[in-house]
């Protein structure tokens, strides 16, 4: 089977449906040799310790490995003592695309995978993509066993024919953005170890931040890097700031190196405007929420967009929660929010006809970015932010603004398949290009597609002109 045909099964089959052995079990007590023994016996790389029914740990052939012989233990020694206490466990109704994602986020290869409580067997990435190399949990694991900025750069170049080995599989635009944006925060997470290497622990809590399109999981093989830090309150800029700025600048340093530029509006975390206490960035979204000018309108757009890749989420959270409160029916706001999002619309002329860019590098040609996915995040942020969602994804705010009220269960359809659409044309058109020896872009020349295609493209573009003027109407 090929590469390809591998990945189409990880992204849709239920869990139960891959399951190849029964649950493989010991109780906790059993020797580390019994425990070899029956993994030898069973053909298993791994076996879960059970006791009483509950689920106490898991033990892999990499912790014999690591934790026994390469430390001369005694394997006569109770298997919970080499054991991974309280694993990350999945549902069997889950499909292997979130048992991938889990695996990639968490650099694990194997998950037990529960019928509620019931214990149903274990879930590997082998049993999901094979050793393929273009699989994400390989190559996310393959990342965190580097010790260099330069060995991650080298890694990072697996990402293009990792996206186009989806493409090729017709992954869903959603599931490569999850994927593709599971690699940047394995590469992330990396980075900030390495730093925590470099400069000694942190003084004091912190969490770091994606913004814009990583956070939104929307990522594609071609991203510059937005980023920021939240520190603890008891922050002290004499005390802590060389630390902190030290860490930010080799962390977004690292990020460039692996080709995830640094940001032209320099909204990154190794700027000091944005590497600040959390009651700093209370401040900032007060201010932003009070005083709507254009300068705050844009950084909401981009700040209110935000996910914990490292450390004390805590921070994130809690003020995620803050700002929801003071956005939710704030209708003042909401209407500068809705006149700003307005301004990249659709292209689509007066008679429903596909508008041109009329000049200059990328003259007839379309920008499925700006005009053709932008205004569907621009749309489900307002959707968010008047009711309080908490989702950062788009589709998944989409459905939770559905669920909420804040748009009507069709509208939130049309402009989840809308936004699938372009994200897969875009997707092809960079597939293509980089097939060509080109650097992918988000420019795409009508001729590339098919005239059902364009029929497709000017519908998709029609649903987003409707709701864009559902939206006027309301925070007229």
């Amino acid at each position: 089977m090929s590469d390809d045909n591998l990945i189409e099964p990880l992204l849709s089959s239920p869990l139960r449906t891959l399951l190849r052995h029964a649950p493989v079990t010991l109780s906790p007590d059993t020797s580390i040799q019994s425990a070899a023994q029956l993994m030898r016996e069973k053909g298993v790389s791994s076996v879960m310790l059970v006791h009483q029914g509950s689920l106490l740990g898991v033990i892999t052939d990499r912790d014999l490995r690591n934790r026994v012989i390469a430390m001369g233990l005694d394997i006569q020694r109770p298997v919970s003592d080499i054991a991974t206490p309280n694993p990350f466990t999945i549902d069997q109704r889950s499909t292997a695309f979130e048992a991938l994602l889990l695996m990639t986020r968490h650099n694990i290869h194997h998950v037990p995978v529960l019928d509620g409580s019931t214990l149903m067997g274990m879930i590997t990435v082998t049993d999901l993509t094979g050793r393929n190399s273009t699989s994400a949990v390989y190559l996310a694991s393959d990342i965190f066993k580097q010790s260099s900025v330069e060995g991650l750069a080298k890694l990072s170049a697996s990402v293009k024919p990792m996206q186009e080995s989806l493409a090729a599989a017709n992954a869903s635009a959603y599931s490569t953005g999850h994927i593709v944006t599971s690699i940047t925060d394995a590469l992330t997470t990396r980075l900030i170890q390495l730093a925590e290497e470099r400069f000694g622990p942190a003084p004091l809590d912190y969490v770091w931040v994606a913004a814009g399109s990583q956070a939104r999981c929307e990522q594609t093989a071609k991203s510059d890097q937005d980023n920021c830090m939240i520190l603890d309150d008891a922050f002290d800029e004499a005390q802590h700031g060389d630390y902190f700025r030290n860490f930010s600048r080799f962390v977004c340093d690292g990020l460039d190196a692996c080709g995830f530029i640094h940001c032209p509006g320099e909204m990154m975390a190794m700027t000091d405007t944005w590497r600040q206490p959390k009651r700093r960035w209370a401040q900032y979204f007060q201010q932003w929420v009070d005083t709507p000018d254009p300068k705050a309108l844009m950084l909401t757009c981009v700040f209110f967009d935000l996910r914990a890749i490292h450390g004390k989420t805590d921070l994130l959270e809690s003020l995620r929660q803050e700002v929801l409160q003071r956005t939710r029916g704030n209708s003042l706001f909401l209407s500068h929010m809705v006149g700003n999002a307005l301004k990249h619309r659709p292209p689509l002329g007066l008679f429903g006809q596909l508008s041109l860019i009329r000049g200059g590098d990328h003259a007839r040609t379309i920008d499925l970015k700006h005009t053709g996915i932008v205004p569907i995040v621009d749309l489900a942020r307002v959707y968010a932010l008047a009711g309080g969602l908490a989702a950062v994804n788009t589709h998944d705010r989409l459905e939770q603004a559905a669920q909420s009220g804040e748009v009507s269960e069709q509208s939130a359809h049309d402009l989840r398949d809308a936004l699938e659409f372009l994200g897969m044309l875009r997707i092809d058109h960079q597939t293509r290009q980089s097939q060509q020896g080109q650097s992918p872009d988000n420019f795409l020349f009508p001729g590339e597609i098919s005239n059902f295609e364009r029929s497709q493209l000017k519908d998709a573009f029609g649903v987003v002109q409707t709701l864009q003027k559902v939206l006027a109407q309301r925070y007229r």
